[in-house]
């Protein structure tokens, strides 16, 4: 057991790369290694990179610097959409052994035969049309909740972004496969699962680029609020053009569904929407959070934001901002635009200059602290369920009601990953909400 090979992962980017991670290192285990973290001396490092965060060559850089630093004699491999995008560039960093592209990196193990150090980095990367082919995938991070991931690639044209090319063409995982993945989750006691994808309301077309939706994302919701054992189901970001009224009635009413949205807008302004290559206008933004308060005025929503796009004028960035602050929303994800190499927006004109993109940005992150201390005091004096994480935060435990609202009580490792009805009592200092328990019994120990 003694020469059994180490691996350990390193995941940049979004909940779907944190999926992709843990099935590529099912992969690994079922092929004799051992798993260990990121931190310890491993004979392998595989790490899953981004193309959306800025820098991500700078990012790509310093980590594998880490590696080299724990075992320079270290295989390390680069998978994910940079390694798609630019796989030269990562096989040049000195270290880099195998770069895999879109189509290769759930093969990894088939192409780990000889440990020893490249001089130069090795490519397996596909053209992205080959990329076709769906490969399910779910991640179990932590005890309390996984990502699992529904569908993947875009055929969406956004003139900013470059996950097409990194991903390929919108494909989906069979209903029965995600509803088996589902099941697999509940079975290790784990309470919330997040629905991820690159854009999941796309869920049901077919692999081998088929057009034809043999399901639909409500079909998809549907079924899994049937799954026995899940407590919770999270939709993680789904794009407004395809958020249909039927799934906010559902998720209304449902068993397991929370009312947590997470909406992408980019901008509040038409025209730069229409620059964009955005699917709808704002009007239809406005009429789904008004359709969602209808149905759920407890619901938390998020708002994904770009700040700096080309074109992106004062008026135009004013026009997003008041569109923002009018809107009955919870928190912001801002953005700063960063130019891609091969899309549209790279060629526009009016190129907002970086200091005037960096103001924007702080101007949305501080309304956003304001929306979410809004929503936050308007929560107050409700009853909720909390579901509590792993973790001791300077002698505090936390967790997440149903609608997003981050709470914390005093560290009890009884609570970990356990649902308790509560009331929220009043905002922290650090933003968080204080609680009490509604259950006698737990109060009394606390």
């Amino acid at each position: 057991m003694e020469n059994r090979k180490k691996v350990a992962f390193y995941t940049l980017g979004c909940k779907l790369n944190f999926s992709e991670t843990s099935t590529i290192a099912r992969n690994f285990q079922d092929e004799g290694f051992d798993r260990v973290d990121f931190e310890e001396v491993a004979d392998i490092y595989v790490i899953n990179t981004c193309s959306v965060t800025e820098n991500a060559d700078k990012q790509f850089k310093q980590i594998v610097k880490k590696a080299m630093k724990l075992n320079d004699k270290a295989f390390v491999a680069a998978v994910g959409c940079y390694a798609q995008l630019k796989p030269e560039e990562l096989a040049d960093v000195d270290g880099v052994d195998l770069v895999l592209g879109a189509t290769e990196k759930f093969k990894i193990t088939d192409y780990i035969n000889d440990l020893s150090k490249n001089d130069m980095g090795e490519v397996h990367s596909c053209e992205i049309e080959e990329a076709d082919f769906y490969v399910g995938s779910y991640s179990i991070g932590d005890r309390t909740r996984a990502f699992l991931k529904v569908q993947d690639g875009c055929d969406y044209k956004c003139t900013y972004c470059t996950i097409p090319l990194a991903r390929g063409i919108s494909r989906s995982d069979t209903m029965e496969n995600v509803l088996k993945n589902a099941k697999e989750i509940s079975q290790q006691g784990i309470r919330e699962i997040v629905l991820t994808g690159v854009n999941i309301g796309d869920y049901g077309k077919g692999e081998f680029g088929n057009k034809k939706h043999e399901h639909t994302f409500y079909e998809l919701v549907q079924n899994l609020d049937k799954v026995e054992g899940i407590e919770r189901l999270r939709i993680s970001s789904i794009e407004p053009n395809l958020l249909k009224n039927e799934t906010i009635d559902f998720v209304a009413q449902s068993r397991t569904f929370v009312p947590h949205f997470h909406i992408p807008l980019q901008s509040g302004s038409n025209e730069i929407l229409k620059k964009m290559k955005r699917r709808y206008m704002r009007e239809l933004y406005t009429e789904r959070v008004a359709k969602i308060r209808e149905v759920m005025p407890h619901a938390c929503i998020g708002v994904d934001v770009i700040v700096g796009f080309p074109g992106e004028t004062d008026e135009l960035f004013l026009e997003t901002y008041h569109f923002l602050n009018e809107l009955d929303i919870s928190y912001l994800h801002v953005f700063t635009y960063s130019e891609r190499d091969n899309t549209e927006a790279t060629e526009m004109e009016g190129v907002v200059p970086a200091n005037v993109r960096a103001k924007r940005s702080k101007m949305l992150r501080g309304l956003s602290v304001k929306k979410r201390r809004a929503f936050y005091e308007g929560q107050i004096g409700t009853n909720r369920t909390v579901l509590f994480e792993g973790e001791n935060k300077e002698g505090y435990i936390h967790g997440f009601t149903e609608n997003y609202v981050k709470v914390k009580t005093p560290w009890n490792p009884e609570l970990v990953n356990t649902l308790h009805e509560i009331t929220l009592t009043r905002i922290d200092e650090d933003g968080s909400v204080r609680m009490e328990f509604l259950n006698a019994e737990v109060r009394d120990r606390e």
